[in-house]
């Protein structure tokens, strides 16, 4: 305690009612929220499994576990700290019936939405069908029904939206799962209309931290208010000026509502930031002033030893990259700095490549976020789909995916008369494969593939009963002789030692897990698994310059930073120009940009840039 400064310190305190607590970029929050737990564990003697802190990123879940626990060691047992949506796992793993879902219910990643939302519009345009995932997200985020979507239609491409909306609810229904939004909406629905199972979760939520509040949507903030209930016993961390992500839903007018709502709720500022030279913060505090604001407040710093800020200017996008990457390559070489000291930033992805190149060219050593998932890689995706269908015999996308994997003579059109058939008899697939009736659609050699698949699936679920999820994992690569698939798949030698490296990394994994009391059984390994796949990428920790994007710097901090191409119609993008609220979030992406670093920030923009295959002049952007 004797670390913090006088407004950390009231933050840390403070019991007496709601409070939120305005922290500016680099100004200690993480730490904040880390003292109180303790403080409310050491001081106020609250039971350690009644303390329950959220989140946005496994990151950032991991970084505060690892602090309570540093702080804390055997004391922090029981306490829950994790993202908003393994806290909505938690709660459906709990009320699953309820909810209207069997014990072993799969969770959709996006690939899997997508898929389903492909079959039910009937359409192989990825365009159109990652609009209908954004729509139907967007509904959800906001708390809107199927029924209610419907209502609120204006026009013909509404109704479509809205009645392709319940025909997926109603699928996902059918599947025994729920996709990534619904692990937020079902347990507002519930906690909304059952209050026996509202009043025993807020008897068992005695305190709530959320941090980063400014990124909440309409659904978590109304779960936020069921969970607290009248104790109103909570503390929100969040800045108005580092929220980015109105695209995703997020709301930062929700910090209006905590006034509104809350007519006892404490506001504290915490204004020093421990992160940033002065001279970028003053800077940083002049772009962000010309945004309006829901809370006043304005960043200082005591750290003048920095650089400050840099503008370069380029006569073409190649020379900026060619600067920039000279610039850092100098800066490296002169004070003997590590590759991960430096970041270079960028609005949209296509910026990358030309950094790529020159980052290449020296030998330097970069990361470029954003890159596939270990999950996202087909032969796991192959062996997860398998333990996924064991788990869940109702889970038809599994089913689809591995029926012929390797190949067993269960082509396209068996599986398109087979599927027909089950959705007349309204059955999964799987089961489907065993009825009597089934011989009058498919051949005798067709409908026998399909019933030794689906006896062997059958089997492995009654192994799945006792054999740990790890030697179940070894069992099916054996049986359905994976190694010599992909021999067959890919033919190179490399390839295939990469894809049997990843195989190993899968099974030393299951069984690291394994030594874990919480995944003892498949349908825990696979809850928990289904999770990471969606929440989490692969983090390397190799010495590296880091290349992403400026939605993807959020969280983190860098010696020193570059931000490429700070031009009209680039940053602000060309798609925010029509709408006033587009331009102050532009701005406030560029303001969490320049505050990632700690010595020095350079902002670049070019003359001319390459669009396509045609030369564009650019001007610098009015930030």
């Amino acid at each position: 305690m004797h670390t913090l400064n006088p407004q950390q310190h009231q933050a840390v305190t403070y019991l007496d009612g709601p409070l939120l607590v305005v922290a500016g970029a680099g100004s200690g929050k993480t730490g904040v929220i880390t003292q109180k737990i303790a403080y409310l564990i050491e001081k106020a003697h609250l039971n350690p499994k009644n303390i329950y802190a959220v989140t946005f990123t496994n990151k950032a879940a991991k970084e505060m576990q690892t602090r309570v626990k540093k702080r804390l060691g055997k004391q922090a047992r029981g306490l829950h700290i994790s993202t908003f949506h393994r806290l909505g796992l938690d709660f459906l793993l709990k009320e699953h019936q309820s909810a209207g879902l069997r014990p072993n219910f799969t969770i959709f990643d996006s690939k899997d939405s997508q898929n389903l939302i492909k079959s039910l519009s009937k359409s192989e345009d990825d365009a159109y069908t990652q609009q209908l995932q954004n729509t139907i997200s967007a509904y959800k985020n906001a708390n809107i029904s199927p029924e209610q979507a419907l209502a609120l239609a204006k026009d013909q491409q509404q109704i479509q939206s809205a009645t392709l909306y319940q025909h997926y609810q109603t699928q996902l229904s059918a599947y025994n799962a729920v996709d990534f939004d619904d692990l937020l909406l079902k347990p507002l629905q519930l906690l909304s209309t059952h209050s026996e199972i509202r009043n025993r979760w807020q008897q068992q939520i005695r305190y709530l931290l959320i941090d980063e509040y400014q990124d909440t949507n309409a659904c978590q903030y109304q779960l936020i208010r069921l969970l607290t209930g009248q104790a109103e016993a909570f503390t929100a961390v969040g800045d108005d000026d580092q929220s980015i992500y109105a695209w995703r839903g997020a709301q930062p007018e929700n910090i209006r509502h905590l006034h509104q709502d809350y007519p006892r709720l404490k506001t504290i500022m915490l204004e020093q930031n421990y992160r940033c030279d002065m001279r970028i913060l003053t800077a940083a505090n002049q772009l962000i002033a010309n945004n309006p604001h829901l809370v006043d407040k304005k960043l200082w710093s005591d750290l003048h030893d920095g650089e400050g800020v840099v503008v370069l200017s380029a006569k073409n996008d190649h020379a900026e990259a060619e600067q920039i990457v000279s610039d850092l390559y100098s800066t490296k070489l002169h004070k003997n700095l590590p590759a991960s000291a430096f970041a270079i930033l960028y609005r949209s992805n296509f910026q990358a490549r030309i950094f790529e190149e020159h980052l290449r060219t020296l030998n330097i050593p970069y990361r470029l976020s954003g890159g596939t998932s270990f999950f996202a890689h087909s032969e796991i995706r192959d062996l997860i789909s398998y333990l996924r269908l064991i788990n869940n015999p109702e889970d038809d996308t599994a089913f689809l995916r591995i029926c012929n994997v390797p190949k067993r003579e269960i082509g396209t059109s068996t599986v398109s008369k087979l599927g027909d058939y089950a959705a007349k008899r309204q059955i999964p697939l799987l089961q489907a494969c065993n009825e009597f009736g089934l011989q009058q659609h498919l051949n005798a050699k067709a409908q026998k593939n399909l019933q030794q698949f689906a006896n062997w699936i059958t089997n492995l679920q009654q192994l799945a009963e006792d054999e740990p999820p790890a030697e179940l994992l070894t069992r099916i690569i054996d049986d359905i002789d994976y190694n010599d698939h992909l021999f067959e798949l890919h033919k190179q030698p490399k390839k295939i030692e990469k894809r049997q490296q990843r195989l190993a990394h899968l099974k030393s994994w299951f069984k690291k897990l394994g030594e874990d009391e919480r995944y003892q059984s498949l349908n825990q390994v696979m809850q928990h698994l289904m999770l990471l796949d969606i929440l989490d990428k692969q983090e390397d920790k190799s010495d590296a310059v880091e290349l992403m994007t400026l939605h993807s710097a959020k969280g983190l901090e860098f010696p020193y930073v570059y931000i490429a191409g700070v031009e009209e119609d680039l940053l602000p993008h060309s798609n925010s120009l029509l709408d006033a609220h587009g331009i102050e979030e532009e701005r406030r992406l560029l303001y969490v940009g320049m505050t990632r670093a700690k010595n020095r920030v350079t902002l670049s923009y070019a003359r001319k840039r390459k669009r396509g295959s045609d030369w564009q002049d650019s001007e610098p952007s009015r930030f």
